[in-house]
């Protein structure tokens, strides 16, 4: 039974590497083992229970409303343009400096390949101006999409809160100086490398791009309204001001803290209610079919595992010995991350079967669930094949195997720092 459950998990993975439809696969899957395992109808209670889950649902799904609310109004470019500003004038720091804003911005719009249209329509530009060869502003940008893992609008962080039996913050609290951390260890080595391919600003490039005419369009002056540009923030102040750690303000909930800003973009930007209300519906039910989808196609291959067998065994090779669930809950959402451009399917699944068993290894269940979560998306910000990576690569006209080739190391690097610093 294990052997035929290693077998068709295997499988799976495979046919995800291949482009095969995620949601398909593992609830295929999943349902496939029960269904040897005996337990059909445990794929089918699983499905039911995960789809209407009473903390991740609504979570999810009023991040992603909040999100189409925010392109409607435009209040995301606003965001971005008024700290792009700061670069124009920080030409030594520029790498460092534009990592670090897409890293923070990606916070605040958590989705991966948004984010990168968003800033990288304005930083790959601005760094291309000013010298910085085009693959390696393109891999800057997309080096910092990984800045989503410690906010409250992606998907692994409610979901690891449900499994620790806390509430989203503690666990954003927990991982977060690991992350901060974790982010200045990829930036220097993003840097260094730079340095090193000797791709970073320089008058000959920045005279060759003004040369072509492309910065008169690309990079386009925009006149910031600053009110718009602090809408997109003010869910993550609430939520943290909220928090049990800050406790400034009572207790938030991320929908009510999503809502809250839907309300204050409406009245800043006085968009049309109706067009504004369509939108955020609009994002829920996107949300609800791709991301909670996953979430519940995930949750039924983890049933798969268990009735197969496959979840004991995995613990009880890693019971007791807290490196082999380290490096398994690093390098095994990491590698399947950077093969199919998507880190949440191994995340989902690892943290599903294996994390509510970390004491076993010695570790925390927030530990383990956040080490497994970040280090997918790493390795999806090295993907040359991640829906984020193909936006960045198509804004500096370059191939997505040149970022890769950039962003191997910095990545590497990051995955080696969270190992060491949830151990």
């Amino acid at each position: 039974m294990q052997i035929m459950g290693g077998i068709i998990v295997i499988l799976a993975f495979a046919a995800i590497i291949k482009k095969y439809e995620t949601r398909m696969v593992l609830f295929g899957a999943g349902l496939l083992m029960c269904i040897i395992g005996g337990v059909p109808d445990t794929a089918i209670t699983t499905f039911s229970k995960q789809m209407v889950h009473n903390s991740l649902v609504p979570t999810i799904c009023t991040v992603m409303g909040f999100s189409y609310v925010m392109k409607l109004t435009e209040c995301d470019k606003h965001l971005v343009s008024s700290i792009s500003g700061v670069l124009k004038k920080s030409r030594i720091f520029l790498i460092p400096l534009a990592f670090l804003l897409t890293w923070w911005i990606n916070i605040a719009i958590p989705s991966a390949a948004g984010c990168a249209a968003a800033v990288g329509s304005i930083l790959i530009p601005t760094l291309m101006a000013a010298g910085v060869h085009p693959a390696m502003a393109a891999s800057v940008v997309l080096a910092g999409t990984w800045g989503s893992a410690i906010s409250p609008g992606t998907s692994h962080n409610p979901f690891v809160a449900d499994l620790a039996g806390v509430d989203v913050m503690t666990v954003i609290m927990n991982e977060a100086p690991a992350a901060i951390i974790t982010s200045l260890i990829c930036i220097t080595v993003l840097t260094a490398v730079a340095v090193v391919r000797k791709e970073g600003p320089s008058e000959d490039r920045a005279q060759a791009y003004l040369a072509e005419g492309e910065d008169s369009a690309a990079v386009e002056e925009f006149k910031v309204n600053p009110l718009k540009a602090l809408v997109p923030l003010v869910p993550l102040i609430l939520l943290i001001l909220g928090s049990k750690q800050i406790a400034v303000l009572p207790l938030v909930s991320v929908p009510m803290a999503m809502i809250s800003g839907v309300l204050l973009g409406l009245l800043v930007t006085l968009t049309n209610p109706q067009e504004a209300t369509k939108k955020f519906f609009e994002g829920m039910g996107n949300a609800y079919g791709s991301v909670v989808g996953l979430i519940v196609a995930a949750a039924v291959f983890t049933a798969g595992m268990k009735a197969m067998g496959l979840t004991d065994a995995l613990i009880n090779v890693m019971k007791g010995s807290e490196s082999i669930a380290q490096i398994a809950g690093a390098f095994g959402p990491f590698i399947i991350a950077i093969i199919s451009g998507s880190g949440d399917a191994a995340a989902l699944a690892f943290n599903g079967a294996i994390t509510p068993h970390a004491t076993d290894f010695g570790m925390t269940i927030m530990n383990l669930g956040s080490l497994a979560q970040m280090t997918g998306a790493i390795g999806r910000s090295m993907s040359p094949v991640a829906g984020a990576a193909i936006v960045c690569a198509g804004l500096a006209k370059v191939s997505p195997m040149e970022m890769t080739k950039r962003n191997a190391l910095p990545m590497l690097a990051s995955v080696i720092a969270f190992m060491v610093l949830f151990g």
